[in-house]
């Protein structure tokens, strides 16, 4: 054993480990950084020994060409996962389902009979039909769950594609986290997940929010006295450089994945109603059943009490029992329609497929049925309705409005005093970076809203290094929804400090009691001075610019870190107007949503004038619609919010909360099914609140990411109307399902009891049920659950939470009655009556449903392939599944039997339908 795993200061470093070139095991990393272990930490010289001895520095990182070396020694960052399970898996699972077990026995007992009675091969034909019959069954189920599952695995590592900062060649890039390693340098930030274990090396306000591992609500503090950062854990404030120490199944969020084992995918609220549904149906199916098994045994009784033969009982009697008890059995087995939640999960995986081509990824099953109901989306403005691409075009800089531009007569016509202090603002107070990639080109790293105020430090001829290594930064507020501003104290080099400020111009603004003169000095801010920058503000805003304020103060001599930065006595520096344009699509997209009959709501963090700017653009505010302010939403009262929410289309200067309450209130006062946009940490809130929470898979954070239903993978509002159709087809492609099949299941439980009461005989063989339930249930599952939307789904009202979800259309009889000839017609006719009906069934409303039938090739084919296996069914195994062929005549007249439903159908939707 390693004598490094004591707390000894005599740690020897192991052969390989040193061989490698690196002074320290992965497994004395993991016992200090697991173990929060201070004293073990300060014995291999604090967080700069650690690097040292990964052979790791804080401005270069690693070199790619150690990749192999470290990964030998220390591991990659992958969790092992619980291997797939196979085709046979599913296989025997679908072997388990206890109707086909008794008609496995059924067969069984047949063939054993048959050939005794009857010798080799006639005697089997039965018993190997229904054997044929349940192999078919199973293997399709298993197939179709076999696929789902690779599917859903797929989609759960698309979910897993996090990429992080990180400094290694000197340069700082993004990196997969499955490509860290230790002695990597990360950069952490608000919302971001801890990738690895680690320790921290600089940086700022650092919370850290560790229930998913400790279960504690609390934050912990992380700083250069505790410096321990664990894999799985949040950062819930602040920014850091770490040091990555431990990756993969070695650190505490690897070992407790280790003693988890996968769940199943939970049912979505649809599956849980319809298996209720099939559990009511299955019941019933349960006593037509018995009722008919009695029947059809009294049938033979009686025959053999006429004829005085009731004690003597041969070996075709026996077998005659046995094929009333496969038919009872096959009478439960189609009555029972375990297809529909397999038409659900069906349609549902269907989607996901479809929704990730168009840039959705489904995180939650139950995410795809709950938006085709959804009646309210409340969205974020920046990134979602805009291009998130922001560029700084106006400024006001010493009282003097500017357009920016790129030529030099911008930054020449300000004073250099004031282009100095702006500088210094600028690069100081940033979460942001600027960088030299590895094509040796400049890069800006930061938020649309960070980068944007970086281009234009440069513009002005700004250098961020050397701006930077001017001042010490003592202390830093990174910017905060709820107080909407961010803040840095610097140690100035000639002594004293300053605290920079930006944020919300009217926040910011207040603050103030100075402003920079056209000399560039420093002048109290009076009446007519405070009038025309506010009157900026509002030009700006009106332009749909976003406006932030930038200032500073000269604090003194004295400052403690431990303070808060104060906020008070500031000198305004400039105000600057941000453009960041709506996206192509949005307003079209708000329209397609206005005519479905979804109200699209807007929630910003921007002032009122810019967001009713950019709400009017997209066609969200209307003349009769309401814009507020959050600090006036959340003085109203209940009563008052009744009356204000209806019409209210956007809120301005909303903090978390207040869409929170938004959100509430739209659900359980008004029984609204709610869609919440959200990227920020802060949003986690309202996406766990709502029906269904769509984060940005760009601009979001880790945080928002987990708290939400659906990724929206480009962060554009068009593509949530996109999910919202997908939804709607869902909903609607199960409607379809449900009426075809209760349709058939009325048929076949009336055409078998009725004809075993009336005849004492059942029309139809366990054989031919079973390729009826064949149609039925996995076919007609794969064909209807598989129909792509149409444009026309987006133009009807949404179901909302109380909608009806079985149409009166779908309770309706065709029928037939008994002879082989007859019996082979009958089935015949059920068979294409099903095909009909399953193409009936395409439209819930449209008396055409043929339109568009070519675009769906999974129904073309299934179909197809139905009508070619009954062919062959009545046409080549008529010993097998009890039928005889057919002359063309019978063949027209059957199939014309079997089509009267459409007609039929065609006539019920002409007819007016009451809805709930």
């Amino acid at each position: 054993m390693l004598a490094g795993l004591s707390l000894s200061s005599d740690y020897i470093v192991p052969q390989d480990v040193k061989e490698a070139g690196f002074q320290i095991c992965a497994e004395e990393l993991g016992s200090i950084v697991e173990g929060h272990d201070v004293k073990k930490l300060k014995i291999h010289d604090g967080v700069e020994g650690i690097a040292e001895k990964l052979g790791t520095t804080i401005t270069k990182g690693i070199s790619t060409s150690e990749i192999d070396r470290r990964q030998r020694v220390y591991g990659v960052n992958r969790f092992t996962e619980t291997p797939p399970k196979g085709f046979w898996f599913f296989v025997w699972e679908a072997v388990q389902d206890t109707t086909l077990m008794i008609l496995g026995i059924c067969a069984f007992v047949s063939l054993l009979v048959g050939i005794v009675t009857e010798g080799w091969p006639k005697g089997a034909h039965d018993g190997l039909g229904i054997v044929a019959s349940i192999l078919l069954v199973v293997f399709v189920t298993a197939t179709s769950d076999y696929k789902q599952s690779l599917q859903f695995r797929d989609l759960d590592k698309e979910k897993k594609k996090i990429v992080m900062q990180v400094t290694r060649n000197g340069l700082r890039q993004k990196l997969s986290i499955y490509d860290l390693l230790p002695g990597d340098i990360v950069h952490l930030s608000i919302g971001d997940q801890v990738p690895a274990d680690g320790l921290f090396m600089s940086g700022y306000s650092l919370l850290i929010n560790e229930s998913s591992l400790t279960g504690e609500s609390e934050p912990v503090n992380v700083n250069a006295s505790n410096p321990f950062l664990l894999s799985g854990t949040k950062v819930q404030n602040g920014s850091c450089k770490m040091l990555v120490t431990t990756v993969g199944m070695r650190t505490q969020w690897g070992k407790l994945m280790a003693t988890l084992s996968e769940g199943g995918d939970d049912e979505t609220p649809l599956q849980v109603k319809l298996n209720g549904v099939a559990t009511v149906i299955g019941k019933i199916g349960l006593f037509f059943a018995v009722v008919t098994f009695s029947v059809l045994v009294q049938g033979l009784f009686t025959r053999k009490l006429e004829e005085g033969t009731q004690w003597i009982w041969s070996g075709d009697e026996a077998v005659e029992m046995l094929e009333f008890f496969a038919i009872a059995v096959t009478i439960v087995v189609v009555a029972v329609p375990e297809g529909l939640p397999l038409a659900v999960t069906l349609s549902l995986a269907f989607a996901m497929k479809k929704m990730m081509n168009d840039k959705a990824l489904v995180r939650h099953l139950a995410a795809c049925e709950t938006m085709g109901s959804a009646t309210t989306i409340c969205s974020d403005k920046t990134g979602t309705l805009t291009t998130n691409h922001m560029t700084v075009v106006k400024t006001c800089i010493c009282g003097e409005i500017k357009e920016v531009s790129g030529s030099e007569k911008f930054g020449s016509s300000i004073p250099e005093s004031v282009r100095k202090i702006l500088l210094e603002s600028i690069f100081n107070n940033t979460g942001g970076d600027v960088v030299v990639n590895e094509a040796q080109k400049v890069e800006i790293l930061g938020t649309p809203t960070e980068t944007a105020l970086l281009e234009l430090g440069l513009l002005l001829g700004g250098d961020f290094e050397e701006e930077r290594v001017k001042s010490k930064i003592v202390k830093v507020e990174p910017f905060n929804s709820t107080k909407k501003r961010m803040g840095v104290v610097l140690e100035l080099p000639e002594g004293g400090f300053r605290a920079h400020c930006k944020g919300a111009s009217e926040i910011a603004l207040a603050a103030c009691d100075k402003f920079l003169n056209s000399n560039g000095d420093v002048v109290p801010l009076d009446e007519a001075s405070t009038t025309h920058l506010q009157d900026t503000i509002e030009k700006f805003a009106s332009e749909a610019l976003r406006t932030l304020c930038l200032a500073y103060s000269d604090i003194g001599s004295e400052f403690s870190e431990s303070g808060d930065i104060p906020f008070q006595g500031y000198t305004c520096i400039a105000i600057v107007g941000i453009k960041d344009p709506v996206r192509p699509g949005v307003k079209e997209s708000v329209a397609v949503c206005r005519s479905a009959g979804i109200v699209v709501r807007m929630v910003t963090g921007d002032n009122l004038t810019t967001a009713k700017a950019i709400a009017r653009e997209c066609g969200i505010l209307t003349d009769d619609g309401l814009a507020i302010e959050g600090p006036e939403f959340r003085e109203k009262s209940d009563a008052e919010l009744q009356q204000l929410i209806p019409n209210l289309q956007v809120m301005a200067r909303s903090s978390p909360m207040d869409k929170h309450t938004l959100v509430k209130q739209l659900r359980t006062t008004f029984q609204e099914v709610v869609a919440v946009t959200g990227d920020g940490t802060n949003d986690a809130p309202a996406l766990h609140e709502a029906d269904i929470g769509l984060a940005m898979g760009i601009a979001g954070t880790e945080v928002a990411k987990e708290s939400a239903d659906v990724i929206i993978l480009d962060d554009n509002f068009s593509t949530i109307v996109t999910v919202g159709k997908w939804g709607r087809s869902v909903y609607v492609n199960i409607q379809k399902f449900v009426q075809f099949q209760l349709t058939v299941n009325v048929v076949a439980l009336v055409v078998n009891f009725t004809s075993a009461c009336l005849t004492g005989n059942a029309p139809l063989t366990a054989v031919q049920l079973l390729w009826v339930n064949m149609i039925m249930d996995t076919l007609g599952a794969l064909a209807l659950a598989t129909e792509p939307p149409t444009d026309d789904l987006m133009k009807r009202a949404p179901v909302g939470r109380k909608g009806n979800f079985i149409r009166k259309e779908a309770f309706r009889l065709d029928g037939p009655d008994s002879d082989l000839i007859l019996n082979t017609l009958i089935f015949n006719s059920f068979v294409f009556c099903q095909v009909f009906n399953e193409i009936s069934s395409r439209e819930m409303e449209k008396v055409n449903v043929f339109d568009g039938i070519l675009k769906n090739y999974v129904f073309v084919a299934v179909l197809s392939c139905t009508a070619i296996f009954q062919i062959i069914i009545i046409e080549f195994l008529g010993t097998f599944a009890s039928t005889t062929p057919l002359t063309w005549q019978q063949w027209f007249v059957s199939i014309a039997f079997g089509f009267l439903g459409m007609p039929i159908a065609a006539i019920l939707k002409m007819v007016p339908v009451g809805s709930s």
